[in-house]
């Protein structure tokens, strides 16, 4: 890990932050009919392969790559501190859900590919729990990031923009 504290997130990890973004909202908004594929595949015994579900599949790999290459990321350049002013309790539920980040991406995509591949239900399940904890951490990021920019005003969001 570096010994310099960035007072910014690098260029890399400002795109890897968007790009594992878009690719998320991708899955939920234009591939998640891969729920009724495997529905379908557990009931019949035979998966199919769509366009929708080759495309839930590999933007789950991808996800998956770009989160271990932005954790890379993280681990060996740091990432820049809470603001000061940021409440201890806050700057640890931070903290918290930036790790809680990488956590789900990886086992989202490790989840998917059990279920799918090894047509297992309790990976499937899994993962389906995993999309809603998903759902609750962006809200959460989210939320945070436009309390700190619309309330405090703190500048915040401009390290990662």
């Amino acid at each position: 890990m570096t010994t310099a504290v960035p007072v910014s997130y690098s260029r890399a990890q400002k795109l890897l932050h968007w790009a594992i973004a878009a690719l998320v909202l991708a899955q939920y908004v234009l591939l998640d009919g891969i729920a009724r594929a495997f529905g379908a595949g557990m009931r019949e015994g035979t998966f199919a392969y769509s366009g929708v579900v080759v495309g839930h599949i590999v933007v789950g790999v991808l996800i998956a790559v770009l989160t271990l290459w932005r954790l890379g990321l993280r681990l060996t350049r740091g990432a820049p501190p809470a603001p000061a002013s940021e409440p201890a309790p806050l700057r640890a539920v931070a903290a918290l859900a930036h790790w809680a980040f990488y956590v789900i991406l990886i086992a989202m995509a490790a989840s998917g590919a059990v279920a799918w591949f090894g047509q297992f239900g309790p990976a499937a399940a899994a993962h389906m729990l995993g999309k809603t904890v998903l759902l609750a951490l962006i809200a959460l990021h989210v939320g945070a990031a436009l309390y700190h920019q619309l309330w405090l005003r703190d500048g915040l969001i401009a390290r990662m923009t």
